[in-house]
């Protein structure tokens, strides 16, 4: 039921100026991809020019950081949607002890600063005498993103009448059958949600790789890298353009998918 009652002045010059505040960089960051000017930011620049997406284009770096990342973030959400999936599910259902401390303990790595948890898998890759990689990479990433999938999948199954996987099992289902024919359907537009802010988050995470990358160069690591090259800052420009584009398209799947709370299966029977 929405209400007719209109926001009042003031906060609405709030929210805008709010929205100004946060967008504003964003919007310089997609003038300034567009400068002839590679060597200081002037405003208004004094002429635009498609010339460094061509660069771009033409730059192995780039593009051999990208795909690390695309892999990264792919293999990181396909962990994380398994394990977080199964963890909601054990925590959702199960009745045992120490419960609702493991369910506080769920939420830590990404309650926890990005840095102390950078140091702790930092700590335990070389207790384990393990070689920083590719692979202790996404080990990192999926310490944050299985949060992401367990948050959504959890709270569509607190929405989940209870009712129907009482019937599917006395009707003689199994635990598989339920859980695809029941569970499935009920949780699939929240996991596929969690699913697409897992890919984004791990796509941009720059704190976590730095401390499990080793020679590994993500993206984000060579956002870094560029800092340090004026030169090079209007390509720099053009990449961070091209990454708001592709990371706001599974943000903006995610919200659509999840803004109806009564988009559940069997809802509204």
């Amino acid at each position: 039921m929405h209400s007719d009652r209109k926001a009042p002045p003031g906060l609405k010059l709030v929210t805008a100026l709010g929205m100004a505040f946060l967008h504003i960089p964003i919007l310089l960051i997609a003038l300034y991809a567009f400068t002839t000017d590679d060597k200081t930011f002037q405003f208004p620049p004094p002429g635009l020019t498609t010339h460094w997406f061509e660069v771009m284009l033409v730059r192995d770096d780039i593009w051999q950081a990208i795909f690390l990342s695309l892999k990264v973030a792919a293999l990181s959400t396909a962990a994380a949607m398994l394990l977080g999936t199964l963890a909601a599910a054990a925590l959702h259902l199960g009745r045992f002890p120490g419960k609702t401390s493991l369910t506080v303990l769920m939420v830590m790595p990404i309650a926890l600063p990005g840095i102390v948890t950078g140091i702790a898998l930092m700590a335990s890759i070389k207790l384990l005498a393990l070689t920083p990689s590719f692979w202790t990479v996404v080990l990192g990433h999926v310490t944050f993103c299985i949060v992401t999938i367990y948050n959504n999948v959890f709270a569509r199954l607190k929405r989940t009448p209870a009712s129907q996987i009482e019937a599917s099992m006395d009707l003689g289902a199994d635990g598989f059958k339920t859980f695809r024919h029941v569970i499935l359907p009920n949780i699939a537009s929240a996991l596929l949600a969690g699913g697409m802010l897992s890919f984004a988050l791990s796509f941009d995470e720059v704190i976590v790789t730095v401390f499990t990358s080793g020679e590994q160069m993500t993206l984000p690591i060579w956002f870094m890298n560029e800092l340090f090259r004026p030169r090079d800052r209007p390509v720099t420009n053009v990449v961070a353009l091209v990454v708001i584009c592709v990371t706001s398209l599974p943000i903006l799947g995610a919200y659509y998918l999840t803004r109806d709370s009564q988009a559940i299966a069997g809802g509204g029977k």
